[in-house]
Order: structure tokens, then C-alpha cells, then sequence
């Protein structure tokens, strides 16, 4: 939103710079983006005066030359040699200067030097409109009828507009904020001054003109409907000061009457749509909805179809406007237009919401009025409009003031406790600056107490209905940067944090795996008593037998995934699918001396080839790796990152990882051992991972920490231990991330050895280190160094040696 500051100098005296202004909405919550300077001419014709050309001679050397002598208001006239056919002794002319730069209506700017133009000295140029920027015409230079004496600055002759745009980026609550007076508003909370809000001119009726009358059929989606009409216009060019304001505000003016409706709505944040009154049927609007399907031609000569949910202003005939968003193009106004219906309204937010956004139409109109517009503005809206249409346009009223407002909406009433205010700001505000700062900003106080009192609001603060709401009115007046940090923090929610969505978080985890190729498993929760006996890593104990079992086959509910997810490889193996990625989320279920237990567990299973054979590969098994990488990208999305990992060789595994949190084990994951697949009947290799989805979702975190990428090169530095069979990698990372600090950045194993040429019991590992400064391009000192503490803490704490 774009906000002028000599139109805010209408309303309120500002002495301070357009930046500190800045700083000031800023610092209230109406953020400004960027302050720009607005100039209406290019360069704003620095440099460039009214003259008169006192002398005009034809140039010896060049006949379509002449030599001038020009008086520019300095001691001595200026001798200005000129190409214009048209010039002559006696004009008051256009002079640009010696060292002025000129801005033409086409090509690039250009400097006036003083020059010799066939042997004739020229001190300046006498300017034609398109070479200054102000309009297109080349044929001659111009010719002025003025008074004004030579040497003054072309600039006051033609009204340039000089002024500085603030760029605020509002927010969706303040609509209240949306125009000038809106943020003029704000600067009299901040500042401490009166704004100035001319009075509403009382409409008298001037002459007779077309009789229009209105009818309201759905008052909850129009609470007020205002409207008037204006005859004897005549519709034309908008002076050069309302040009000047619109084009200031990115807009291109259009016409008086357009440009009108235009420069009340950023002016007052109210908008207006003017009909041309004659071609309303019958004289009659009707304010209501039309059927689904029926056709409309926009302004933008587009036709479109009717949802049927959105408000229409009609005439006997169909539809005129899609109330509030956009106007139709049979009754827009045109140069012909003389006489026209001006219309100013409050309409439902969520009936302009649902009419905007069904047409894709996001207008200037639509944006403040489905964010909620002031419903007492609409009647002086339309009385500062007619004034401005009286002025300009030469409009005269031709009917009575229309004003539909069967039930005015209510101020907001609040309940406020001083207690209340300080607590949530952190800090005791005194009662008599509330006082003060409510009542700067249109509330009002009531039934004042020492413990509290009640707040009017205006129904324009659509934002403030709560509580909480007036306090943040105090506390962005009263400034943010005055409350003091204490030495105990502490804080107060307003809004309860969201809980975690697990079913959300399951689909998407689910998404994530289907996208992967693999097949979601469902699952009986009712098992073979058998799997505990025999597995020998179940307690039998444990298990939660069925009173009213069906079957011996499932008399017990299930305390693992594994035997479940087996039986379904052993169904699709005895049907030639041996190739399986699976998946599946179930519930397990547990005995304790407490009771029963049950837990959320996500099981993922591969088994058989991951790639077909073709002629460029041969078939491949799945391995270790492939089951790690899936089990990486479901921590990776939940954000979660293990803090250690453990070998293990006990059953359910023929061996494997345990995955950890701190000491929280995360799940299992590995080769199922042969005595699994047997009880289940499956006859080729599953690997099988078991993660504990409770745990999982209770630290699962949206958040990740991201840094700016290093502008300095990465060093990459191998080392080869052997070390005790017993040693895990976790242990070897775990030393090197603390010994290599900051600059150890990654660090990979990329080759493993067990054999004759090293000593029993002992394996060898080739280890890279990706090294990399965040400030500084690493030395050959820094990364010996660093090495050095590595192979040192490698050695201290592990034993390894190291191989050359």
C-alpha cells in the first residue's frame, strides 16, 4: 500500500523527515517496506525557467537555424541558437539552462552544455513539450501565456508535483489502516496532534435529475447501502494536482469523475462506484444475488459466470456490478456520460471474499472492503466525493441523499483490567497514558475503576474485539522499544500452541513411502501365541491373550510388527512376488505388572531384488544400505537426527543397528535371522526395521537450522585406522567431531577390512574428512593441525594405529 506524504500534511502537521516518519509507523506495526521520491516530470525540471525571446535573427551559416537572444532572468540576456520553425521575438518560452539534464518522453536523458552550433555561441535550449518530459508533441517549441517573469522555474508554471511515497506492507488485520486518514490516524496516537477532518457538507438537492430507487434484498450482506445522483457533468481530464496524487500511488488517472471515486477510496479507505445513471432500467438498483450461471461482462470486457453466492447490484434487467469487486462494462461511465448514480456501501466481508475470490478479481476495492471498511464512513464518503464532483466536474445534485441502514452496527464493547495490561506487556503502564493512548486512538473509556474500565470501540478497529487486542493498541502506542528486558524472562501466551496433528504427520509420512515405491501393509492385530514361544525375544509372559479367541491361530494380540509383516512376504513369495517394499503403521500391545501397555510402531520391510535384471545390469538384492537410506529419510523429514548407533546380533536380527536418542532407543533396524523367517514360513532374506513411532512423533520438529553457504573451498583429507574389532563407527565419528571442532564439516567411511594382513580381531578403516572454514580459505598450518588432533585422539582414546 502506498501512502502520499503531502496528502498526510492534509491531515496532520509534519515536521519530521518522510524516514523518520518511517521509522515511527514502523515501530507502531504498519511496517514501511521502502520510502521512495515521486516526482511528477522526470528530474522534475531542475534547471529549467520560463524565458522570453527578446531578439530572433535567421543563422548566417544554416537556413532552418536561428539565433536568439533570450532573457532567462539573469543581468544579460543568453544567446540560444534554435531549430524550431516557430520561434520568434515577443514568446515566452520554455528555456532549458547550461549544466540542466533534460528527461525526453523518448530516449535517454542528456546534458545542455553551453556549445558552438555552426560558429554561433549557444547558451541553453529553448524546449519543445516532448523534449522535457511533460507531454509528446515535437512540433515546435512551446509557446506560453503567462505573466510570470522570466527566469522563473518551470517547475511552478507547471505544477510540478514533488513528494515522497511510503511503501507500507499492511498487514491483513489493519484494515482500518488502508488510506490516508487510516495512517494519519496512527501519527495523531504517535505524535500527539489534532488531526484536521473536514466536515461532511450538507447534499441539497440543486436540480431535477433521473429518479433512481433502491431496494436492499439481503440486508446481512449489505448492513448500509448509500447512494446519490449527479447530473450536468462533464466528464474530462482530472486537474494536474489529482493526476499528480494517483500517479503518485502507481495509478493512471482515467477521467474527473473515475479518478474522483479513485482518490476517496486511498484517501478515506472508502470505495465508491459510479453508475451511468441512464443506463440503469427503470431507474431501479437492486441489491442482491443472481442465479448460478448467469453470464457477466466485466469492465475488462470478459464475460464470466455467475456462481450465484455473489452479492450483484441490479438494475430491472440483470446485473450492473459484482458488488464490491468490479464494475460491468454496460454501465460504466464514459466521455458521454452527463448524469450518474453514485454509489457508497458497507458490505459483508465474507460475501466480497467469496465473490472475489470465486473470479480470480483482486481490486483496490475488494481488498478493503473484504477485510472489513468503516460502516459510518459511506454517507461523508459520498459527501466529500460530490463536493469534489461539484468542484471539478461541474456536477450538481439531482436527488435526495439515498441512505439504507436499517441496523446500525455497534461500537465493540471490552472489559479491561489494569492487572491485565501489565502483565502482558511485561512492564506498569500508568492508567493516565492508557487514558491518553486509547482516546488518541478513537476509544473511548468507560466505568473507569481503579481495578479497570470498559473500552468503546469503534466499529471501524475490525482487529480489536478482545482483551488482548486493546492491550497490543497500548503497547504499540506506548513503543515496543520502551518495554525494558528484566533480568527474569518470562512470557504469557494469548492463543494455546497448536498440537501435533499425528494423523497428519502419519499421511504425509505415508505420501513420502507410496512416493518411494512401497505398498502400505494392514495388518491383524491378533497373532499366533507360537511367534513368543519360539522366537526367543518375546516374553510369552508379556503377551495379552483373548478370553473369547476365535481360534488357537489368533489368541493373542501381536507385540511386534515383525511376524505380521513376515506372513505377507510369505503370502505374495508363494505367489511368485518376491520382490517386496512394504511398509505399514500398526499398534503393539504388551502385559506389564502395571497393566497392559500399547504403542504406535511404523515397521518397514525389504525383501528380494530392488532392480529387475536388463541388459545393462543384473539384478540386485537388497542390502543393509538400502533399508539405512529408508529409515535416514523418514528421521531426515521428521528433522530428527540419531545421537548414536549400536551393532547388535540378537534375535530378531542375524545383525544389525540400534538406533538412539540420548538414551532413548528410536527403533531396530537389520538382516531378520533365519529362525524368523522359518516360524513364518518365508523362504528367502527379509530385512526388517522396527521404529518406534510414539517416540518419533513426540520429537518430531518442523523446524531446521539452514546457514549461508561458504564462500571458501572444502578440503578433503583421507586417513586409514585399524582398530579393535569392538569399536563402532558412532565411536570414531563421535572423537573426530570433537577433535576437529568446527572445521571437521563431514566425515565417510569409504572402505572397510577384516583380514590376514592385520592382526586378529582388529578391522581397518578408511575414513575422509571434508574440512572447511565458514570465514577463511584453510592453510596447509591449519589443516596439519587439525589432522594432528584427529590421529592424536584417534590414538588416545580407541588405540588405533595409524596406517602411512
Amino acid at each position: 500500500m502506498k501512502i502520499s506524504i503531502n496528502r498526510l500534511k492534509q491531515y496532520i502537521s509534519l515536521t519530521e523527515s518522510p524516514e523518520e516518519i518511517a521509522a515511527l509507523l514502523t515501530r507502531s506495526g504498519l511496517e514501511v517496506e521502502a520510502v521512495e521520491e515521486f516526482v511528477s516530470v522526470p528530474g522534475g525540471l531542475e534547471g529549467i525557467v520560463i524565458g522570453e525571446v527578446l531578439t530572433c535573427e535567421k543563422h548566417p551559416d544554416a537556413d532552418k537555424l536561428s539565433i536568439t537572444t533570450v532573457d532567462i532572468g539573469l543581468e544579460a540576456p543568453s544567446q540560444i541558437v534554435c531549430g524550431a520553425s516557430n520561434v520568434a521575438a515577443g514568446q515566452k518560452v520554455v528555456v532549458a539552462t547550461v549544466g540542466a539534464k533534460l528527461y525526453p518522453t523518448q530516449g535517454e536523458p542528456f546534458e545542455i552544455k553551453k556549445a558552438k552550433i555552426r560558429g554561433q555561441v549557444s547558451e541553453g535550449m529553448i524546449c519543445a513539450e516532448d523534449e522535457i518530459g511533460i507531454g509528446t508533441s515535437h512540433a515546435g517549441i512551446m509557446v506560453l501565456n503567462t505573466d510570470l517573469p522570466n527566469g522563473t522555474p518551470a517547475k511552478d508554471y507547471f505544477e510540478v508535483s514533488q513528494d515522497h511515497i511510503l511503501e507500507i506492507g499492511l498487514t491483513p488485520n489493519r484494515a482500518d489502516a488502508a488510506s490516508h486518514l487510516g495512517v494519519a490516524r496512527d501519527l495523531k496516537a504517535l505524535l500527539h496532534r489534532s488531526i484536521c477532518l473536514p466536515e461532511g457538507k450538507e447534499l441539497a438537492k440543486e436540480t431535477q435529475g433521473t429518479s433512481i430507487s433502491v431496494e436492499v434484498q439481503n440486508p446481512e450482506d449489505c448492513p448500509r447501502y448509500a447512494g446519490i445522483v449527479v447530473t450536468d457533468l462533464k466528464v474530462a481530464p482530472s486537474p494536474q494536482w489529482l493526476q499528480n496524487f494517483l500517479r503518485s500511488l502507481g495509478l493512471e488517472p482515467i477521467n474527473n469523475v473515475v479518478d474522483i471515486t479513485n482518490f476517496i477510496l486511498h484517501d478515506l479507505g472508502q470505495p465508491l462506484h459510479a453508475f451511468d445513471a441512464e443506463k440503469i432500467t427503470d431507474g431501479k438498483i437492486t441489491v442482491g444475488k443472481l442465479s448460478k450461471g448467469t453470464s457477466f461482462v466485466t469492465l475488462d470486457e470478459k464475460e464470466r459466470k455467475l456462481s450465484g453466492d455473489e452479492l450483484m447490484i441490479c438494475d430491472t434487467k440483470g446485473g450492473l456490478c459484482i458488488a464490491g469487486v468490479f464494475g460491468g462494462k454496460g454501465s460504466g461511465v464514459s466521455d458521454q456520460t452527463q448524469t450518474i448514480f453514485l454509489e457508497s456501501a458497507y458490505f459483508s466481508p465474507d460475501i466480497i471474499r467469496k465473490g472475489s475470490q470465486f473470479h480470480g478479481l483482486k481490486t483496490d476495492a475488494s481488498f478493503r472492503f473484504e477485510r472489513g471498511t468503516d460502516p459510518n464512513m459511506p454517507v461523508y464518503a459520498l459527501q466529500r466525493a460530490v463536493e469534489l464532483l461539484q468542484e471539478i466536474a461541474g456536477g450538481k445534485v439531482a436527488s435526495e441523499l439515498i441512505d439504507l441502514y436499517p441496523n446500525p452496527i455497534k461500537d465493540f464493547v471490552v472489559e479491561v483490567e489494569y492487572a491485565h495490561i501489565n502483565r502482558l506487556i511485561g512492564k506498569k503502564i500508568d492508567p493516565s497514558e492508557v487514558k491518553t493512548i486509547l482516546e488518541s486512538l478513537d476509544i473511548q473509556l468507560e466505568n473507569e475503576t481503579e481495578i479497570g474500565f470498559t473500552a468503546r470501540v469503534k466499529p471501524y478497529r475490525v482487529d480489536v474485539t478482545r482483551e488482548a487486542d486493546i492491550i497490543e493498541e497500548i503497547l504499540r502506542i506506548h513503543g515496543f522499544h520502551q518495554v525494558e528486558l528484566s533480568e527474569k524472562l518470562s512470557t504469557d501466551f494469548l492463543a494455546d500452541h497448536p498440537v501435533k496433528d499425528l494423523n497428519k504427520l502419519q499421511y504425509r509420512m505415508t505420501e513420502m513411502l507410496a512416493g518411494l515405491g512401497y505398498f502400505e501393509l494392514i495388518t491383524n492385530s491378533l497373532t499366533k501365541p507360537q511367534y513368543a514361544e519360539k522366537s526367543g525375544f518375546l516374553d510369552p509372559a508379556q503377551g495379552v491373550e483373548i478370553y473369547n479367541k476365535l481360534s488357537e491361530d489368533l489368541g493373542v494380540m501381536r507385540q511386534t510388527l515383525l511376524f505380521s509383516g513376515l506372513e505377507v512376504m510369505a503370502h505374495n513369495i508363494n505367489r511368485k512376488q518376491s520382490d517386496i517394499r512394504a511398509f505399514e503403521f500398526g499398534t503393539v500391545y504388551q502385559k506389564s505388572e502395571s497393566g497392559y501397555k500399547e504403542g504406535r510402531r511404523l515397521a518397514i520391510f525389504h525383501s528380494g531384488n530392488r532392480s529387475l535384471e536388463s541388459w545393462i545390469e543384473p539384478a540386485k538384492s537388497f542390502a543393509f544400505s538400502d533399508l539405512f537410506a529408508a529409515v535416514e529419510r523418514i528421521l531426515e523429514r521428521l528433522n530428527i537426527e540419531p545421537s548414536a548407533m549400536d551393532v547388535i546380533e540378537s534375535a530378531p536380527f542375524s545383525y544389525g543397528l540400534i538406533l538412539k536418542l540420548g538414551e532413548k532407543e528410536i527403533g531396530r533396524l537389520g538382516l531378520v535371522d533365519e529362525k524368523m523367517l522359518k516360524l513364518a514360513e518365508v523362504r528367502q532374506d527379509v530385512w526388517y526395521a522396527d521404529l518406534d513411532w510414539d517416540l518419533l512423533t513426540k520429537k518430531a520438529s518442523g523446524l531446521k537450522k539452514y546457514q549461508e553457504i561458504s564462500k571458501f573451498p572444502e578440503v578433503r583429507r583421507d586417513l586409514s585406522l585399524v582398530i579393535d574389532k569392538t569399536t563402532s563407527y558412532s565411536q570414531v565419528k563421535a572423537i573426530a567431531e570433537k577433535a576437529g571442532g568446527k572445521l571437521v564439516k563431514r566425515i565417510g567411511v569409504f572402505d572397510v577390512y577384516q583380514g590376514d594382513k592385520i592382526d586378529a580381531g582388529k578391522k581397518a578403516y578408511a575414513l575422509s574428512f571434508i574440512l572447511q572454514d565458514q570465514e577463511n580459505t584453510l592453510t596447509d598450518k591449519v589443516i596439519d593441525h587439525t589432522m594432528s588432533k584427529l590421529m592424536k585422539a584417534f590414538q588416545e582414546q580407541v588405540g588405533a594405529v595409524i596406517r602411512s
